[in-house]
């Protein structure tokens, strides 16, 4: 078995939370302290860190670091200073459940320790306790992401994944990515083809970063090209991750998420969607109901600071497209597979039917 090196997004030192700055990448790992719970909502917002589970995690210490900056005032004051920490942290990125089923389980914390008179600095300990617990929970729910997933991988698969699921996006070790990983672990001779993930080259930049420290062997090809190498057959599955998951299993994920499902199921490719059930969201019922973000359009003009586009030109930069349940083979959770996904199986799996 292959040992991988491991790469952790985040760090928490006396209270103050240090992120590997995912805008610096490839070329610069930087690390910058966030010292208050607005710097937190402004390092999610301005993609400093990003991925689903990574900003749930955040979002938890960011409620946690803003409860101690408020934590001699009366209940009272506290309270609504705690409605403001989490409004201004939900509010940074709208797409991914994953922050507000952090930020909920946060608040549910506080009102729980308010209510029995814990207040001051033990109630702060007992935030970042939760927070960090919610940090670990993911890191192990990604290892039983990997496993499960690993068993759909057959020995010498060429892979196709899309923007950055791995390490950088989760606690530190992936959920499509972290799938890639164990099968390279367990050593069945994979390749990987990265899509760049434009507009913010989130493939190219990162995934490809995280596969070159792991000597995971790979190639970086454009988002158009997926299509032709399906067509040559040089492509035997497409792993994901997502954003948000619908009852009836619809999903949202990275801006050509969908194109690739298209094109896998054109070719009979498996395509598989690796998440926590964190990203699951069972009180939309389909992917229609999901609020895409729309980012500013610089980022399709420009490349880094360089104009790509003529400078008066407008330009629409969906962040996140829908994939439809019938256009996926198997979601892989901590808990397991979902295949022929729709909403009777997915209720089934929460034992909710």
């Amino acid at each position: 078995m292959k040992l991988l090196r491991d790469i952790r997004p985040i760090k928490v030192e006396n209270y103050k939370l240090l992120v590997l700055n995912q805008l610096k990448l490839p070329f610069q790992e930087e690390w910058l302290e966030l010292k208050d719970y607005l710097q937190v909502a402004k390092a999610i917002k301005d993609m400093i860190i990003r991925g689903a589970p990574l900003i749930g995690i955040v979002g938890a210490y960011g409620f946690a670091m803003g409860i101690k900056q408020y934590k001699n005032q009366n209940p009272d004051s506290l309270k609504v200073k705690a409605d403001q920490i989490y409004n201004t942290l939900i509010n940074s990125r709208p797409t991914a459940v994953n922050l507000s089923w952090a930020l909920d389980r946060m608040t549910t914390k506080f009102k729980n320790l308010t209510q029995k008179g814990i207040y001051g600095s033990k109630l702060v300990d007992e935030l970042f306790t939760e927070a960090k617990r919610i940090d670990l929970e993911d890191f192990h729910a990604n290892k039983a992401i990997g496993g499960y997933g690993e068993v759909l991988i057959k020995e010498n698969s060429r892979i196709l994944t899309h923007c950055n699921t791995g390490a950088l996006a989760t606690s530190g070790w992936g959920t499509a990515l972290g799938v890639i990983r164990t099968a390279y672990e367990n050593e069945k001779n994979i390749f990987v083809y990265v899509d760049e993930t434009r507009p913010y080259l989130q493939g190219s930049r990162l995934t490809a970063w995280e596969l070159l420290q792991e000597g995971i062997p790979y190639q970086i090809i454009v988002d158009s090209c997926a299509g032709f190498l399906m067509k040559q057959g040089k492509i035997d599955a497409v792993i994901v991750g997502a954003d948000r998951i619908t009852l009836n299993g619809d999903v949202a994920n990275k801006i050509g998420t969908y194109s690739l499902s298209v094109l896998a199921k054109q070719h009979n490719i498996p395509f598989y969607v690796a998440a926590p059930t964190s990203s699951f969201d069972l009180n939309l019922e389909k992917g229609e109901d999901i609020i895409i973000e729309i980012r500013d359009k610089k980022e399709i003009t420009h490349c880094g600071n360089c104009p790509v586009a003529p400078q008066e030109s407008d330009a629409l930069n969906l962040s996140f497209d829908i994939t439809p349940a019938e256009n996926i083979s198997t979601i892989i959770t901590e808990r397991g597979l979902i295949t022929e996904v729709n909403r009777e199986k997915i209720l089934k799996f929460f034992n909710k039917s």
